[in-house]
């Protein structure tokens, strides 16, 4: 007999803003009882002009409320709302905040050093016990933090402060263009290979840190840099598996899509034992994998080096070869129309993951994304491109 399900409760989660006059705040789904295990934290749109994830979070909040949630689930669908009403003559800006705070999923608090200092003396031979114990350090790290010094750094301390100690924290972002890829510490390969089966997942990028601090990792990246630090007094798990998810691109958003993607979350949820369906039974197989993991540093970004039309000879989903013609750059103001093209090639194999969704390119502005197995160079923007 299956159980009711779990209570559904919303809230409104109040922001501190910059400007009088003005209000922000936080609309957040809870599922199940708080402090309860499995805690699993999703959200949608922290790139505010990244579209897919919010219609993703539409379903999800739709599906969770017919289920049993054993622990607790939160589930906030609109990440950003700094974000989300910067628009300039009909552009919408969501990626970086107007006020000079930058990329909006970037520089979150760093809270290593504090868990670390507050955690001498407390590391042993048991491993829940050390969870319990970093978790806690952690969280008195994050209350000991001066106030944040305005909107956007408090946008960023709010989310983590929701997320934190959760022992899953799904990111839902998009590319331009692109398949669907995932960004995670290298310490949670393979165990999140179910999430990848059940997404069709193309590419899955690995790196210990990025350097950026961008929401996941100041999750997930404390644990095995922990566990590294206090390797002689006893074991700390990665008890946190965040990942970064990146839903195809910014035009990818149907129903159908969103519905089947909110699906396969349910399905990595059931497999954890997060979410409890209507009809146990035993879990059905995983569709296979359609990717290995390869390092983050493995990604190729493909930059224009002038400026002109962008005319792509690869779709994303291909795979190519060191050398192979990615797009060619064209000028059409050039003299002579037979040299007005600038053919950018492939520096090494791999799928193409992900491309430029305009067709005017910036000298220097990101044309593709190709995702390789083995290391590159890391070049002027780190791992990285912001």
């Amino acid at each position: 007999m299956s159980r009711p399900a779990s209570p559904h409760r919303v809230e409104e989660l109040p922001l501190p803003t910059d400007r009088l006059g003005t209000r922000r705040s936080l609309t957040v789904h809870r599922f199940g009882t708080p402090g309860a295990r499995p805690k699993v934290y999703v959200q949608a749109a922290l790139h505010a002009d990244e579209t897919p994830g919010l219609l993703v979070a539409h379903h999800l909040i739709r599906r969770l409320r017919g289920l049993d949630i054993p622990g607790e689930i939160i589930v906030v669908p609109m990440a950003n709302p700094t974000g989300i009403a910067q628009i300039v003559e009909g552009v919408h800006i969501g990626r970086y905040a107007l006020d000079g705070a930058g990329n909006f999923n970037r520089d979150f608090p760093d809270l290593i050093d504090g868990a670390a200092e507050r955690l001498k003396g407390r590391i042993g031979a048991d491993r829940e016990a050390n969870v319990a114990a970093v978790r806690e350090a952690l969280r008195a790290t994050l209350d000991a933090l001066p106030p944040p010094k305005g909107e956007v750094p408090a946008l960023r301390r709010a989310l983590l402060g929701m997320a934190f100690d959760a022992d899953i924290v799904l990111d839902l972002h998009c590319d331009l263009e692109a398949v669907p890829h995932l960004y995670a510490g290298d310490a949670l390969w393979p165990d999140l290979a179910d999430l990848s089966a059940l997404l069709g997942v193309k590419a899955v990028l690995l790196s210990a840190d990025s350097g950026g601090k961008p929401f996941d990792e100041a999750c997930s990246v404390p644990w095995w840099t922990l566990a590294e630090r206090f390797a002689a007094d006893g074991p700390i798990p990665p008890a946190c598996v965040a990942t970064t998810v990146e839903l195809r691109g910014k035009a990818d958003v149907d129903d159908d899509r969103a519905a089947a993607d909110a699906e396969a979350l349910i399905g990595m949820l059931i497999r954890r034992g997060a979410v409890t369906g209507s009809a146990p039974g035993p879990l059905p197989d995983l569709p296979p994998l359609l990717c290995e993991a390869t390092p983050l540093s493995g990604l190729a970004r493909v930059v224009a080096p002038v400026s002109g039309v962008i005319a792509f000879h690869r779709a994303v989903g291909d795979r190519v070869e060191a050398g192979d013609p990615i797009a060619d750059i064209v000028d059409p103001t050039a003299a002579d129309p037979d040299n007005a093209r600038t053919t950018l090639v492939a520096p090494g194999g791999g799928i193409v993951m992900a491309r430029n969704n305009l067709r005017f390119a910036s000298r220097g502005e990101l044309v593709a994304s190709i995702a390789g197995p083995a290391p590159l160079a890391t070049g002027e923007h780190g791992l990285l491109f912001d």
